[in-house]
């Protein structure tokens, strides 16, 4: 692709200025070399047809669109992203596979973005494309729909049909979140209390699902969500937890909203799940520390669990053969990443905080949350590395932008079934003869 070279697609024309290119290669090209970019427009687009789908667009880069619609190439697939009618309550996917002249509806998992009244799309690998919405704020600008990705791979072997799924950019790092294990009994529960009472603003805790009956001092949305069990069937098919498991004959488990609720409010976020759910952690996208608490001898776990008085003897006997399982589980190679013995709650409570970085005196680490900034409607955007280039309010090829900002994808972590986070975000002034850049993230 050449910048400064008024470029066709279809009858839609799309400029980039010399001014604004001279400013964005002094910034991004003389650090990266070119790989590959698109120029992709928002606002108003000429129709197109059915028929034209099957064309070849040069290295799957380019898209076409249609009003709220765009359509792009990966591979023999075109994946068609927009909503196809006003109504429509998220931004709908549907693939066209050239090879077979086919039309799929997938099963499209993840938290699905609202439509906006526009939006551009451009490819940034085989495994995902990036959908930044126009007329938003740039908290909601930028969706991530994953296409072939590991977690869409798995998915579709699962489900034995074409899946995608869709992934949130979030500008900012956010601290890895921990994982706490260990049987019933050993002092989790008392850990995370602690540490949530000490650290307030600085933590957060996710709240598991589960299937079984509220004790008498447990309420919903705070120590559990309870619900049916046919409805968490239904949500884990969908897709929606990160791990899940039956324990004691009910079912368990982390949703993947609860986890990402958390670091949105720019808190770490504390997960307390079972030996079986660390693993299944383990092996997703989510990045964590995986600590497993144990008890100083098992007789003193039993003790502890029939001292609480809240479980029927065949209850703490299930509780009891769960315990050992977990117990010789600990030490699997990869898993966890520290174990701690719980013979003293103060000694134990203390070791926690130094694993965690946390010295005396210290409340608080959570950062001042970023003013979102506007996304205009009329945007153009163009690749190179792993930096995106948005060109806002550009309509006349000598004329600078009335904005224009940088992605950097380069330090993006995580994505579908959960956020993609680290995204890294400036803006350039486009009168300046030289870079200009300011930090907005």
């Amino acid at each position: 692709m050449l910048f400064g070279v008024e470029m066709k697609l279809l009858q839609c024309e799309l400029r980039i200025s010399y001014t604004n290119f001279d400013l964005f290669y002094h910034y991004v090209f003389l650090t990266e070399p070119l790989i590959g970019g698109s120029v992709v427009s928002m606002g108003e687009a000429p129709a197109f047809v059915v028929d034209n789908l099957n064309a070849n667009f040069p290295n799957g880069l380019h898209s076409k669109s249609k009003g709220c619609e765009t359509a792009i190439d990966i591979g023999n697939k075109t994946y068609v992203i927009g909503a196809s009618t006003e109504s429509a309550c998220t931004i709908g996917i549907q693939i066209f596979n050239k090879s077979t002249s086919d039309w799929v509806i997938p099963v499209v998992l993840g938290t699905k973005p609202k439509p906006s009244k526009g939006h551009s799309a451009i490819v940034l690998d085989e495994d995902r494309i990036l959908v930044i919405k126009g007329n938003t704020t740039s908290d909601d600008s930028f969706w991530f729909l994953e296409v072939n990705t590991a977690f869409v791979r798995e998915q579709k072997m699962r489900m034995a049909t074409e899946v995608v799924a869709w992934s949130k950019g979030v500008i900012g790092e956010a601290a890895k979140p921990i994982v706490i294990s260990g049987p019933s009994g050993v002092g989790k529960g008392t850990l995370i209390s602690k540490l949530m009472e000490e650290f307030p603003s600085m933590f957060g805790f996710s709240v598991s699902h589960t299937t079984r009956a509220p004790r008498s001092n447990e309420q919903n949305g705070i120590h559990y969500h309870f619900t049916e069990r046919s409805v968490m069937e239904k949500d884990i098919e969908a897709g929606k937890f990160l791990e899940y498991a039956a324990v004691h004959g009910n079912l368990y488990g982390t949703s993947i909203e609860a986890v990402d609720v958390v670091a949105d409010k720019g808190k770490r976020c504390i997960l307390d799940i079972d030996v079986q759910g660390a693993r299944s952690v383990r092996a997703s996208s989510l990045e964590a520390i995986f600590i497993f608490i144990c008890p100083p001898s098992f007789e003193e776990l039993e003790k502890r669990l029939r001292a609480r008085g809240t479980e029927s003897e065949e209850q703490i006997q299930k509780r009891l053969r769960n315990a050992k399982a977990e117990l010789e589980q600990r030490n699997s190679p990869g898993l966890f990443d520290h174990i701690l013995v719980n013979d003293d709650l103060d000694t134990c409570y203390d070791k926690l905080k130094k694993l965690l970085g946390l010295a005396d005196g210290v409340k608080s680490t959570q950062e001042s949350v970023l003013e979102p900034v506007q996304m205009s409607l009329d945007h153009m955007v163009s690749k190179t590395g792993h930096k995106i280039l948005i060109n806002c309010g550009v309509r006349e090829p000598e004329k600078p932008a009335e904005n224009m900002f940088v992605l950097d994808l380069a330090s993006m972590k995580g994505g579908a079934p959960g956020r993609t986070r680290g995204l890294r975000f400036f803006t350039i002034d486009p009168t300046s003869n030289g870079v200009d850049a300011e930090v907005l993230s």
